[in-house]
């Protein structure tokens, strides 16, 4: 009689190398290893060959670069999304499209559940199991962290008892996680707020104090909300995004210390390297800050929140994250246009902007001879303007 399959999240890391140990000894399963490629720049040949290594019946790598792109970075571009207005959700959109996955592949392949190596206290535990549970209600969730009790340490012991080699000691315990849209670490020294992020942790980003002297100015296009060329050069979105994480990064543009709510309710201290999404991001704010109406900008800055919030929690596929990303598109109809960005020593600034669709009118703005603003006007709409304001006083004795 053949064993019950599990298709489990894999990442070549600690906590998934153990796990596919684990599971054959807890649940005697069969488990298959399915990594996911969103433009991470570790080996996942190697990664697939490690799964096999540890015990995987099968091992398999998906190439979901484009996929990633297209469908989560590009509406989040578009969203300008930051959750709590500082993390660009770099790991909290890959969540949802590797889920996706990883049904695909227990429908494939007859698994009956599908593991991860999330903690009980973090976020990609909710946004993996919301996710399986909105796409595939009926296959089983397997959380080992959240059975096998074990600590960072006792897992580290695990693993070198079982002679499986993983890329964390307790020197160097940090929790890495990276797709091309950004790179998060925590754990260890980072775990107090008070400790300043030691050299280690940063890996895309060079320390702004030893960047070169000399500003780079750098041009965005953008069409429809999306960036289409990067100086001159059009290319599709997930190369766009590499290329500019090696050109920010570079600046060291894209560094981001964060103490953030997790979805369980508590905080936690996280680091962030995302140098393209920071450039891009700023970017297309302020290309927007050219072509909408103000009173758009100002509600679309609510939905951007809730599409935010949505995104960092999970809940991707729910009808309100998509009812929000329906809203923003249409915004986008006239998103198109050129920014100039001055990178240099950690900033990014935007020193121009230009679109066809722009709303700035230089006869109204200037105040040279070419103006052509009615200042007439401006008495009579005052008046109006304040009318409610003027009632109020009058009525209350011009107190509050």
């Amino acid at each position: 009689m053949s064993k019950e399959k599990v298709v489990l999240a894999y990442s070549g890391g600690l906590d998934t190398s153990v796990a596919v140990k684990w599971l054959r000894e807890k649940y005697d399963v069969d488990v298959i290893a399915v990594a996911v490629d969103v433009g991470q720049p570790e080996n996942l040949l190697m990664v697939q060959r490690k799964a096999l290594t540890v015990g995987a019946v099968s091992s398999l790598v998906i190439d979901a670069e484009a996929e990633f792109a297209r469908d989560f970075i590009a509406p989040a571009i578009q969203a300008n999304a930051l959750y709590q207005r500082k993390y660009p959700l770099g790991t909290a959109l890959a969540r949802p499209l590797i889920a996706k996955l990883l049904v695909d592949a227990a429908r494939e392949h007859g698994a009956a559940a599908i593991a991860h190596g999330c903690t009980g206290k973090g976020n990609d535990q909710v946004r993996f199991d919301v996710t399986i549970g909105a796409l595939a209600p009926d296959l089983r969730i397997i959380a080992p962290q959240r059975e096998w009790g074990m600590n960072r340490e006792q897992e580290i012991a695990y693993a070198k008892e079982h002679g499986i080699e993983v890329p964390v000691t307790s020197a160097s315990p940090y929790s890495i996680d990276e797709n091309m849209y950004g790179r998060s670490v925590e754990a260890g020294v980072l775990e107090d707020p008070w400790n300043e992020p030691p050299p280690e942790v940063w890996s895309w980003t060079m320390d702004p104090s030893e960047t070169p002297e000399t500003p780079q100015y750098i041009e965005l296009t953008f069409k429809n909300g999306l960036p289409t060329v990067l100086n001159e050069k059009e290319l599709g979105l997930a190369e766009l995004i590499k290329e500019l994480n090696q050109v920010a990064g570079q600046n060291g543009v894209g560094r981001i210390d964060m103490v953030e709510d997790r979805v369980v309710g508590i905080k936690s201290r996280e680091i962030y390297e995302c140098p393209a999404a920071t450039v891009l991001l700023q970017a297309h704010r302020e290309l927007e800050a050219l072509v909408l109406p103000g009173e758009l900008i100002r509600f679309k800055q609510t939905v951007e929140d809730a599409f935010s919030e949505q995104a960092y929690s999970g809940l991707w596929y729910s009808p309100l994250r998509e009812s929000l990303s329906a809203f923003i598109t249409h915004t986008q109809k006239f998103v198109s246009g050129s920014v100039r960005l001055k990178l240099h020593n950690g900033n990014c600034a935007v020193v121009g902007r230009k679109s066809e669709s722009s709303l700035y009118d230089l006869s109204l703005a200037t105040y040279d001879e070419n103006d052509k603003f009615s200042h007439a006007s401006a008495e009579g709409f005052i008046e109006l303007f304040g009318l409610p304001t003027r009632v109020w006083a009058q009525k209350h004795g011009g107190k509050n």
